[in-house]
């Protein structure tokens, strides 16, 4: 399991291929203007993949909003779920977060996720809200420079 910043528009692609195949395939959300999957802030963001035996299996990306690394499009591939790669994502995006020299984290997270979250610092802060049709909350975490 390894987790590596992309830099190579194949990359870029192969990351894009497993959020659509997550989001848009697996979880139904629409593929529309109020709904944009691949938006305009991809190209601002920085990108990881998360390895599984070699073979590309999830995604996430960075983005720094307001002070703060916004981790967001979070995903595994169904058949690599419950291998700890979840953490993976999340320790390397903390990480980014932490060399841009920021000391605190959020992501929206989709609700029945929120445990997941917990588990690793984040805390729900807010009411729930809707985004791509799957009720989310805004979580997070005070990060601990390394």
């Amino acid at each position: 399991m390894d987790a590596k910043i992309i830099t190579t528009e194949l990359d870029l692609q192969t990351a894009f291929a497993i959020r659509r195949k997550v989001f848009i395939e697996e979880q139904q959300i629409p593929e529309d203007e109020e709904y944009d999957e691949f938006d305009a802030l991809d190209a601002a963001c920085e990108h990881i993949l998360v390895y599984f035996n070699g073979q590309p299996v999830g995604t996430g990306r960075l983005r720094v909003v307001e002070g703060y690394g916004k981790l967001e499009r979070i995903c595994i591939l169904q058949a690599f779920r419950k291998w700890g790669l979840g953490k993976v994502i999340i320790q390397k995006l903390e990480e980014m977060t932490r060399e841009k020299g920021l000391t605190k984290s959020k992501l929206n997270a989709q609700v029945y996720a929120e445990g997941f979250y917990e588990k690793y610092g984040y805390k729900r802060t807010g009411e729930e809200f809707m985004d791509g049709g799957i009720p989310h909350i805004l979580m997070k975490k005070p990060l601990i420079r390394a």
